[in-house]
């Protein structure tokens, strides 16, 4: 398969963007938890003799991580405009593909799984607008949680995508489909 310079680029920064969210995540779940470092805030400022109440040190946790998320939020927009480009590409025949019907039971398997991701990535996009953005678009704020909800829901499907695409390129790499690593970085079509 042979893939255009805009499709090898929109690769690299999707990647880049997807492993920069699955970050903000993973510091948000540890070493950035509110909920772990409200209880750290407490007991250091009480050996200083300074207390505070679990909500203000929840509050206090929230701000330090708070630039981080900013991050998440920005990469969110990255996101949502790559996959419009997605869409433009794929219009635009940036890979230049068998006809499905030709492929064998397991790159039929792949190009499905490929749609998922992208569907995913695509309700991840519109999902984490809506959720910033709730406000302005006069929604509820149960109805945003619902929204996370489903958000941090669908982000497993790309937890688990990321290490399958690392491990099947190898495979691929090293079976049947020779250069396939080295065809995506080429800046050549």
């Amino acid at each position: 398969m042979k893939y255009t310079p805009s499709f090898k680029l929109w690769h690299w920064l999707n990647a880049f963007v997807i492993l920069a969210l699955l970050g903000t995540v993973f510091l948000r779940k540890t070493f950035l938890s509110y909920k772990a470092n409200a209880e750290i805030l407490m007991q250091k400022l009480a050996e200083i003799d300074i207390i505070i109440t679990l909500d203000q040190a929840k509050v206090l946790a929230k701000a330090i991580r708070a630039p981080m998320w900013d991050w998440h939020i920005f990469l969110g927009y990255g996101l949502a405009f790559l996959m419009v480009w997605r869409i433009v590409l794929y219009f635009q025949g940036a890979a230049k593909k068998e006809k499905f019907s030709t492929l064998s039971p397991h790159k039929k398997g792949v190009e499905l799984l490929y749609y998922l991701l992208y569907a995913t990535l695509l309700f991840m996009s519109i999902s984490g607008l809506v959720i910033h953005f709730y406000e302005s678009l006069s929604l509820s704020k149960e109805f945003a949680h619902d929204i996370k909800e489903l958000h941090e829901a669908a982000f497993n499907i790309i937890l688990v995508f990321v290490p399958l695409h690392i491990a099947g390129v190898i495979i691929a790499e090293n079976s049947g489909e020779k250069g396939l690593i080295s065809d995506m970085i080429n800046a050549k079509a």
